[in-house]
């Protein structure tokens, strides 16, 4: 179930806008997820292991305890959609590598999630481009010339 991720009055109609639009993607993400007999969770972790990883690389992005990388990635793993291999540059370390199984998962489950998609092909090409730029302009990112 996924959590609601504003608060419980919004304080603006941009706020509000925004929270619905998050709760929405939330959803979506884990529905899709769980057509494909995955956590969302698992999804997250297996779409971020397009190419070799460390688990301590993948914790710190996803900014979560690397025991909690270690549960989703046995799972993964159990499921033969991951394996683990030595790091070529520090035999004692371990990286986590997509098999084929895992690349045909994640690519399904990419088209299955079409939230994302589906909500910009409502709009027009300079309102995407215009949704684009105040995103993230509220998220404090540099702006793109399109």
């Amino acid at each position: 179930m996924a959590i609601p991720s504003g608060p419980v009055t919004p304080s603006t109609d941009a706020e509000r806008a925004m929270f619905d639009f998050v709760d929405a993607y939330d959803r979506a993400y884990e529905i899709a997820a769980a057509q494909h007999d995955m956590t969302v969770a698992q999804a997250c972790v297996l779409g971020r292991i397009s190419k070799p990883r460390g688990m301590r690389d993948l914790a710190d992005e996803l900014r979560c305890d690397a025991s909690n990388i270690t549960q989703i990635v046995a799972r993964l793993e159990a499921r033969e959609l991951i394996e683990r291999h030595a790091n070529p540059e520090d035999r004692r370390a371990r990286q986590l590598i997509r098999t084929p199984a895992g690349d045909a998962l994640n690519a399904a489950f990419e088209r299955s999630f079409e939230f994302a998609r589906n909500a910009s092909a409502t709009l027009t090409a300079d309102e995407q481009n215009e949704l684009a730029l105040l995103l993230r302009k509220a998220l404090g990112q540099p702006m793109v010339d399109g």
